[in-house]
Parts: structure tokens; C-alpha cells; sequence
């Protein structure tokens, strides 16, 4: 157990030291390829694109590398990932950590006022737990662990991206957290915490 303990502070290491030595600067000048869905900024101004300025390089880049691995899969994001090298991948999870992230708003507010209660305090009744345990109280993640940051997400996103987890569609999650969460949750609950997670900052 002491061994295997040592293995993954080690792997955790490791893992920190290669992402930070991400370059913003040579970041964006690979990010051309980017804009079209991601924005220029990491901001993207489409609602099925997620936004990327602010979220931690730890997890941009294990999504990117999920991605080329073939663990996580999306018929988009498969040709852009293609050529990318361990480097090239890092630079850009660097440069768009480096972003200011927009300000998102909910637009539903019965909708936000449900997301709330589930993304603070869970639902006791489905055994479903709290979104704030592992993304914060203000949506903000846990780099080190690669939580995601949350907050400001466009819903339709948000909401997809929890739909593929419940469906096993999207299956890249340590430990199935993820999937085992949205399988939970019903679109209405989906829904919900989506909406307020959009207006979160």
C-alpha cells in the first residue's frame, strides 16, 4: 500500500511538471485552429462549444490527450488532436489556463434556483452528491486532481457533457465518478444544474 502510495505522488509528479512546462505564448499560435469553435480567447460564443479560457491546463490537456488516445470520443475534435504533440498539447492547455474566462448568465431562473439546490447539496432521495464536492462552491474545480472548472459554462454544453456520461457515450472519468453521478440524474436534474452552472462566477 506505502508502495503504491509513493507511485502515484510520483505520477502526480510528473504529470505537473510536463503540463507546466506549457507555453501560453507558443499556445496561442497554435490555437488558429481553435477559434472557429473555441473562440480566439478560449471563449467560445457557440453554446454547443465549450468554453476553455480559464480552465486549469491540467485538465485541457488530459482532455486533449484523451482525445488523441481514442478515450474520449468526438468526430470534431478527433482531427484536430491528430497531429498534436505531447508538447504542442501542453502549450495549448498553458495558453488557455492563461485566459480570462467570460461571464455567463443563467437564463432560466426556476431552472437555476433547482441546479442550485443539486449542485450544492446534492439529492438524498437519488443518492446523488453534491456537484460543489469535487467542482468547489463557486464551480471553480481542483486542478490537481483535473476537476474541472465549471463556472460560466455555456448550459448546452454542460447539459450534453452529462448526458454522454450518463449514457456511457463520454467514458474518460477516473473511476467512473462521472457517469456514476449522471446516471442519477434525469434531464430535468441535467438541465437544471446546467442552467445554474451557467450563471455561476
Amino acid at each position: 500500500m506505502k508502495k503504491l502510495a509513493i507511485a502515484t505522488l510520483i505520477l502526480f509528479g510528473v504529470t505537473g511538471t510536463a503540463i507546466a512546462a506549457g507555453n501560453p505564448s507558443a499556445g496561442q499560435a497554435k490555437a488558429a485552429t481553435c477559434i472557429a469553435c473555441h473562440g480566439a480567447d478560449g471563449n467560445s460564443m457557440v453554446p454547443n462549444f465549450p468554453k476553455l479560457a480559464g480552465q486549469h491546463a491540467e485538465y485541457v490537456a488530459k482532455q486533449l490527450r484523451d482525445f488523441k488516445a481514442g478515450d474520449r470520443v468526438d468526430p470534431s475534435m478527433a482531427p484536430m488532436v491528430a497531429g498534436l504533440s505531447e508538447q504542442d498539447m501542453d502549450d495549448l492547455a498553458a495558453f488557455y489556463a492563461t485566459q480570462a474566462p467570460s461571464i455567463g448568465a443563467a437564463t432560466d431562473e426556476e431552472k437555476a434556483a433547482r441546479g442550485r439546490q443539486i449542485f450544492l447539496g446534492g439529492d438524498a432521495s437519488k443518492g446523488l452528491s453534491a456537484c460543489l464536492a469535487c467542482h468547489g462552491p463557486n464551480g471553480g474545480g481542483i486542478p490537481g486532481a483535473k476537476f474541472p472548472m465549471l463556472k460560466g459554462q455555456h448550459a448546452a454544453y454542460t447539459a450534453k457533457a452529462l448526458k454522454d456520461f450518463r449514457s456511457g457515450a463520454r467514458a474518460n472519468d477516473n473511476g467512473s465518478m462521472m457517469r456514476s453521478v449522471a446516471a442519477r440524474m434525469s434531464d430535468s436534474d441535467i438541465e437544471a444544474v446546467a442552467e445554474y452552472i451557467a450563471g455561476l462566477h
